[in-house]
């Protein structure tokens, strides 16, 4: 052959060689940056997978313990009725005792009326009756008003510890 050819044989070789080796490396590169991007794509998923359960988790925690605070508060107010109910009975008991007592003093003083002598003896029994009467009224009265108080403390104990209870826990988060 001759030099002439042997050389253009020898560059186009070279360049064959080159443009082989420049394309081998240009679809390395472009495979290695896919490979990177594909990597970096997972991670990215994998973050926004567990932030999303972490999301879902705390959501179906909040749920569980507002579900469970909720039962909480039927079962204050359940307890409170239960409290206000027995208050009530009860003290209607004593009203009712209150009453049969007066009833049978004033039976007891008709009695007495009618083994009076005279017209005085009959006013001053019936004042001192009427005497004992607003006195014991007076008594009763401020002892009912007193049942009463604490009976309504009572039934707003269950209900007042579920407010606080929803303060300390509710307004930490808002």
């Amino acid at each position: 052959m001759s030099d002439k050819k042997l050389k253009i044989t020898d560059t186009v070789e070279s360049i064959k060689a080159t443009t082989t080796e420049a394309t081998v490396k240009g679809f390395e590169q472009t495979v290695a940056g896919l490979k990177d991007g594909m990597a970096q794509a997972t991670v990215g998923i994998e973050q926004t997978q567990a932030k999303l359960k972490e999301g879902m988790e705390k959501a179906m925690k909040t749920a569980e313990e507002l579900v469970t605070f909720g039962q909480g508060n039927i079962e204050a107010f359940t307890k409170s009725s239960q409290i206000w109910a027995t208050g009530v009975q009860d003290l209607s008991k004593q009203v009712a005792a209150t009453a049969q007592a007066s009833l049978d003093e004033t039976m007891s003083m008709f009695k007495s009326l009618g083994t009076v002598k005279s017209l005085k003896e009959a006013i001053d029994l019936q004042s001192s009756l009427a005497r004992a009467a607003l006195e014991k009224t007076m008594a009763e009265s401020g002892k009912l008003t007193d049942a009463s108080l604490k009976l309504t403390e009572q039934a707003m104990a269950p209900i007042t510890a579920r407010v606080n209870l929803a303060v300390e826990k509710f307004g930490k988060t808002a």
